[in-house]
């Protein structure tokens, strides 16, 4: 039986994610950014566990502000993502980047919304509606 005094909500990921898809504008330019993010942070989590002796060489300072500056560079680069893929493979990049917004809302969106907005005590579409007018 969990404690009264901590109640944990149980989807992290799916909570962070609709913050990022409402912010973002509900499309693939969030979903982009998310995956962008989580790519990036994944890595450099990989490189802080490889330096973790630092913290016991008496360097938690620096360790700690690394990590604050990775995180925000990793923010920067997230939100630049398109711009990534242009640049992969010119001119495939683009057509590939332009396909993609154009597919997008008709394979892919539908599916991230019901997995988003399903099975919540309250249909968040229905409360963003009502909060608009």
């Amino acid at each position: 039986m969990a404690s009264p005094l901590v109640e944990v909500p149980k989807h992290h990921f799916r909570n962070w994610f609709r913050k990022i898809w409402d912010v973002r504008g509900g499309g693939l330019y969030a979903v982009g950014f998310a995956a962008t993010f989580l790519y990036l942070e994944a890595l450099d989590l990989f490189d802080d566990v490889l330096g973790i002796g630092a913290i016991f060489q008496g360097q938690i300072v620096d360790f700690i502000i690394d990590f604050f500056l990775d995180s925000l560079s990793n923010t920067i680069a997230a939100f630049m993502w398109p711009v990534d893929i242009v640049q992969w493979s010119p001119p495939w990049g683009a057509v590939i980047l332009g396909m993609a917004f154009w597919l997008f809302p008709i394979y892919v969106k539908p599916h991230i919304e019901e997995w988003l907005f399903d099975g919540d005590d309250v249909d968040a579409k229905e409360a963003e509606a009502s909060r608009e007018s």
